[in-house]
């Protein structure tokens, strides 16, 4: 097949998008990504590229990537998050079908976490090279702005209520990654348009894993490390995660390790210095190609979200990298996240916010046999390669691109 894939957020940055591109193009597939500039998460251009003017460039050598300019998210707040939003949406209007006049396309697959408005430029380029349109749908609109806090006005929420439900009339199919989603989504759109399709990741990247730098290491190789890897934003919990760090101050060995960066990485070193927590590292933000021997070398694999009903919908991205890494997972959230561990028998569960029963999980993980803590891992490992493996899930992808796969009628 000819597919466009169209995301605001592409390689060098860290999202899964990359993974499936790479994957589309070695099962024999043409492939063109249509993007912005890379920003995210710290908000600032990456080296290399700069906010205005389009680019072409190639990924892995042989894949054709356009960009459009870009506002940068910068150091966050409403205004840079709106112009950012604003900026790809207009700018890929523009400029994308001319950037795009000599190729045709059979399918055009958005990847869409926030923003959703990143779909506008592709209804226009499905309009001109008559391709289908998949919507790969990772976060609920408007749901998600109320969640957030980004939005609280009610008559706003219902104007962008009434674009996704505009956006969506649009596509021909509305991939969603958790079955959560259905229902939800079905709100906004029929019902026949709507395909399961969850996230993943390529476990090949797991035999790849390159040496970390010493001070990592040493921590992990040295203590208990109970290991989150991510956002560290307003999504995650943090303010859980911390108190969970005051209360196991008394365990010399353990140690919770928040690996990544966002708009609450200096809220948390500010928390650590005051509360005076040695058991809270904060190494900050490392290349995905590192993350697997991090996973590998970590006791247990962390995962928080905030006590939302948004949230209890959604499988986050990094609980099928903990799976893949075969780890055990102490999972503090609710909902689909949590029933894919605990089904997975991949490790423990604890309700969203709930500061002393995610302690107590973790005393208990700690305290568990070995063997039974690598059990959990096999057992994390073996649900991933049978509900989430990359290749089985992008074959699974070029059907529905082709609209050979049936519609969700049910759980």
């Amino acid at each position: 097949m000819k597919i466009l894939v169209l995301s605001q957020y592409f390689w060098p940055e860290s999202f899964i998008i990359n993974d499936i591109v790479r994957t589309l193009d070695e099962q024999g597939h043409d492939v063109v990504v249509a993007t912005g500039k890379p920003n995210y998460p710290d908000g600032d251009i990456f080296e290399g590229y700069r906010a205005g003017g389009t680019q072409r460039e190639r990924y892995l050598e042989r894949i054709d990537v356009v960009r459009v300019p870009l506002w940068p998210r910068g150091a966050g707040g409403a205004r840079n998050l709106i112009l950012n939003y604003l900026s790809f949406v207009l700018a890929g209007l523009f400029y994308l079908p001319w950037l795009l006049r000599k190729r045709e396309f059979d399918a055009i697959l958005v990847f869409a976490p926030s923003p959703i408005l990143q779909a506008i430029p592709a209804i226009l380029l499905k309009w001109i090279k008559r391709a289908r349109l998949a919507l790969w749908v990772q976060d609920l609109w408007p749901e998600s702005l109320a969640a957030t806090g980004f939005v609280r006005n009610r008559l706003a929420l219902r104007l962008v209520g009434g674009l996704v439900r505009g956006i969506y009339r649009c596509c021909d199919t509305l991939l969603v990654q958790s079955h959560a989603f259905v229902e939800p989504v079905s709100r906004y759109a029929a019902r026949d348009k709507i395909v399961y399709f969850p996230n993943s990741m390529d476990s090949r990247a797991m035999a790849h894993a390159p040496a970390l730098p010493e001070p990592l290491g040493d921590v992990l190789a040295n203590h208990f490390c109970v290991v989150f890897a991510g956002n560290l934003g307003t999504a995650q919990a943090l303010d859980t995660l911390v108190e969970a760090a005051v209360q196991l101050c008394d365990d010399a060995d353990l140690r919770l390790v928040l690996v990544g960066s966002g708009s609450r990485s200096a809220w948390l070193q500010e928390r650590k210095q005051a509360l005076g927590l040695d058991n809270l590292i904060l190494p900050g933000r490392f290349p995905m190609d590192m993350m697997p021997a991090i996973f590998e070398r970590s006791a247990v694999l962390l995962v928080s979200l905030n006590d939302q009903d948004i949230f209890a919908q959604t499988v986050p991205s990094k609980i099928q990298a903990y799976l893949a890494a075969g780890r055990p997972i102490a999972a503090s959230l609710n909902g689909e996240g949590a029933r894919v561990v605990i089904e997975a028998g991949a490790g423990m569960a604890s309700a969203a916010e709930q500061v002393e029963a995610l302690v107590d999980n973790l005393r208990r993980l700690k305290a568990m046999d070995p063997a039974m803590r690598e059990q959990m891992g096999r057992a994390g490992r073996a649900y991933f390669d049978q509900h989430f493996e990359m290749s089985a899930q992008v074959q699974r992808l070029v059907k529905v691109l082709s609209g050979n796969i049936a519609p969700c009628t049910g759980r």
